[in-house]
Parts: C-alpha cells; sequence; structure tokens
C-alpha cells in the first residue's frame, strides 16, 4: 500500500505541475491578446472581468483534454468546478459577466438600481461598486442587480431631462403661468438652452393648477444644484409676476392680504426719484404720482433683468441692490449700477430695443417706470423732455464708445434728432 500511494502522490503532484504551467500558458495567451502593450489596458472589449472567466474556460477544457486520466484520478478539475458551484457565487459570477457583455453602463455612468442611485465606480466578479452624491460607497451584488431595472442617466446621451412640479393659483391664467416658469429656467445658468425648456398644464388639483417644468441639464451629478436653481428661480418670478403659489388647502383658515406697495413703499421710491438725475426738476407731487403708477419688482442674484435686443418701453431704477451691464456678444462690462443708479431710459423714451444686459449682482428691488406713466407726467410739464433726453444723449454716447470699441464697424449715426424722435413716440 506505501508504494502504491508514493506513486498516487507522484502522479498528483505531476498532473498539478502540468495544470500549474497549463494555466500560466493560458493566462499569458489571453493578456497578450486582450491587452496590447499600451497604458489603457484592460481593453473596453475584453475586461478583466471577461478575461478571467475566458481563462477559466479554457483551462478546464484544456485540462480535461490533455490531462483526463490524471484529472479523472485527482479530481483537481472537479474541485475547481465545485469551488464555484455554490449559488449566490454563480449568480454574482454570471450576472457580472453580462454586465461586462451587454455593458447597460460604464465606470462613471450615473445610474439608478430599484431605489438606488449613484455613479458607477468599478465592476467585479462580485458586485457593482456606486459611489452616491453624499459621498459613499454602495455595493450591489451582481445577482440583485440582474434582477432590478436600471435607468442609465447617461446613455444614450449625457444630457439629462429634469422635471419639476410646481403648483399656481387658479386666478392665473395658464399662458402667463406658462411663460414665468420658461422665463425662470432660461435664467438658470445651469438650465441648457438646447433642447429648448417646456412647460405642460399636468392637472387641475385640490387647491392649484399644476404644472411641470421640463429642462435639461449637461450632467446628471449636478442635477439637485439645477433643481435647486429654478426652484428658486420660479420663487421669485412667480413673486413678480402677482402669482401665488397656493397654500396646500386641508383645513380652513382665513389670512388678509396686505398689499405689495404701500404708502410707505410710495413715499420711499417717490423720494430716491428726486436723488436720479433724470427727475430732479419734478416737484414733489409729481414724484409721487410716478412712483404710484410705476410697479415694483424683486430679482434674484444673477438673473437678468432685461436682455440685449429684447423689446421694451421702460426704464428701471434700482431701489436695493447692485447690477452689472455687459454688452453682448463679446459679454464686455460697462459698468456696474449700485442703488440708486438707473437704466433702460431710451426704450422708456423711444420704445427702442434693449442695447444692452442688465443682469443683478445681488438680490435687487427695481422701481419700473413706464412710457405710458411717464408721458402723463410729461404732458403737463413740457421741459421735462428737454432735460431728460439730453441726459439720456450723454448716456447713450457713452455706451455707443463702448460698443464701437468691441464691434468691426462703428454704431452708425442717427438720422433723425433724439429730440424728434422722443416726442414723436411719446406723442407730445
Amino acid at each position: 500500500m506505501s508504494v502504491r500511494q508514493g506513486i498516487g502522490d507522484v502522479a498528483l503532484l505531476s498532473a498539478l505541475s502540468r495544470l500549474t504551467i497549463v494555466l500560466a500558458i493560458v493566462n499569458v495567451a489571453i493578456t497578450l491578446i486582450a491587452n496590447p502593450w499600451k497604458s489603457d489596458r484592460p481593453s473596453d472589449r475584453f475586461p478583466a472581468i471577461v478575461q478571467d472567466f475566458t481563462v477559466i474556460v479554457l483551462f478546464i477544457i484544456i485540462g480535461t483534454v490533455l490531462l483526463r486520466e490524471q484529472l479523472l484520478t485527482t479530481s483537481a478539475v472537479g474541485a475547481v468546478v465545485v469551488g464555484f458551484a455554490l449559488q449566490d457565487t454563480l449568480g454574482n459570477l454570471f450576472a457580472g459577466l453580462a454586465i461586462q457583455i451587454e455593458k447597460p453602463f460604464r465606470v462613471g455612468h450615473w445610474v439608478r438600481i430599484g431605489e438606488r442611485e449613484g455613479q458607477v465606480e468599478e465592476i467585479t466578479w462580485r458586485a457593482t461598486k456606486l459611489r452616491t452624491k453624499a459621498g459613499q460607497f454602495l455595493i450591489v451584488p451582481n445577482s440583485t442587480l440582474a434582477k432590478e431595472p436600471v435607468l442609465n442617466f447617461s446613455e444614450p446621451t449625457i444630457p439629462t431631462r429634469i422635471e419639476l412640479e410646481i403648483g399656481a393659483s387658479y386666478a392665473a391664467a395658464p399662458n402667463e403661468v406658462k411663460r414665468v416658469i420658461h422665463e425662470a429656467m432660461v435664467n438658470s445658468p445651469l438650465a441648457m438652452r438646447t433642447p429648448e425648456p417646456q412647460v405642460v398644464l399636468k392637472a387641475f388639483g385640490a387647491s392649484s393648477v399644476d404644472y411641470v417644468a421640463h429642462f435639461w441639464i449637461e450632467d446628471y451629478a449636478i442635477d439637485l444644484t439645477a433643481r435647486d436653481q429654478v426652484r428658486t428661480n420660479l420663487w421669485y418670478a412667480f413673486r413678480r409676476a402677482n402669482i401665488e403659489i397656493p397654500y396646500p388647502i386641508q383645513v380652513q383658515y382665513e389670512r388678509s392680504d396686505e398689499p405689495r406697495r404701500t404708502a410707505q413703499h410710495v413715499a420711499s421710491a417717490a423720494a430716491l426719484l428726486g436723488n436720479v438725475d433724470l427727475f430732479k426738476t419734478l416737484d414733489l407731487d409729481a414724484r409721487c404720482a410716478l412712483s404710484t403708477s410705476s410697479c415694483e419688482h424683486l430679482f434674484a442674484a444673477g438673473e437678468a433683468i432685461v436682455r440685449q435686443d429684447d423689446e421694451g418701453d421702460s426704464m428701471f431704477m434700482l431701489l436695493r441692490g447692485r447690477a452689472r451691464v455687459v454688452l453682448e456678444p463679446a459679454g464686455q462690462e460697462v459698468a456696474v449700477i449700485p442703488a440708486g443708479g438707473f437704466f433702460g431710459e431710451m426704450s422708456m423714451l423711444t420704445g427702442e430695443r434693449r442695447t444692452a444686459t442688465v443682469t443683478a449682482l445681488d438680490d435687487v428691488e427695481v422701481l419700473e417706470v413706464r412710457a405710458k406713466d411717464f408721458r402723463e407726467i410729461a404732458s403737463r410739464q413740457p421741459s421735462l423732455i428737454d432735460h431728460v433726453t439730453a441726459i439720456a444723449a450723454s448716456r447713450r454716447a457713452g455706451l455707443d464708445d463702448a460698443r464701437s470699441a468691441t464691434a468691426s464697424h462703428a454704431v452708425p449715426a442717427e438720422t433723425h434728432s433724439l429730440l424728434d424722435r422722443v416726442r414723436r413716440y411719446l406723442q407730445i
């Protein structure tokens, strides 16, 4: 028995040695074929998990064909197969292999797997590793992943569409609400202009008309920040347009609506008008009348108050905060307007399009003086037209000089005098 046992041990060692050589040869061959000698290996076509599986399959086939008798005797290959025969391990193995071959997602993609969401960091034999937006690692077994629906935010295109729901008062016209929501999305830096943002009326709810805003972002990783920007702009835009975001109706309640502009607001704006060069010649009663008929608006920091080439028939005075004046398309900053400053007077006086883009640097409150309100004041004080036109012409000359410096050609001279244009537009 001892002689037979010694012969058996030698045969076992010999078989194991040859199996080791076969494994080494197969491993080297697959490595050379799948991974050319370059810095970006392993290749995307043959990821590590596919290469490992190929090595194991070839090793079993070659070992079974060449060393059949020894393997049957020593059960070396049988031990390997039995080791992989555990149900969970096999489930994870084949699920991971299917993921690498079918590629429903890749490393770096943002995905949602069931209720789990994160960026794919690594795909191994056993599990897929996700990094959540909170910065934690989420390990999802491949067998579990194979049973869950997978939503890939990064394919077929990287831009992702975001949906936001918001309710508006039944008293607000749907087209006006849609216009305001669209404006809020356009004024959000992270919301893409192309594809165009869209707004749809979703439902007539219990306490509000419900709308859904659709906009696109370049990377799903910034969706929370993009949502915050749009929601913040919606609040400001709704406030300026006097559109109420209704309270949820659960119990009966009563509340008194305070006026947006009190007598104190009107008096304060009238006092500020007296500090503006355009209206210094007006007496207190005229300034109070102009302040009463004008509108106050609130803009968030970063929002465009007016955009270059947009139509307009009003001017603005900053009651609070600062604003930046920029010439498009070069993006040249012309000035920073402090509180108490004004802009847009040419649109109010002549009805011409906006000559620059003005953006809020802080949360700003502005007083909008419209052409029809100014006309009523000027019709009672004709000398005001000459005074306002002289100041507007001087400010326009400075803006034209800045525009000429950035344009390929000089700004053309006006055919008619500014005063004639003002009188003709205001019909005075």
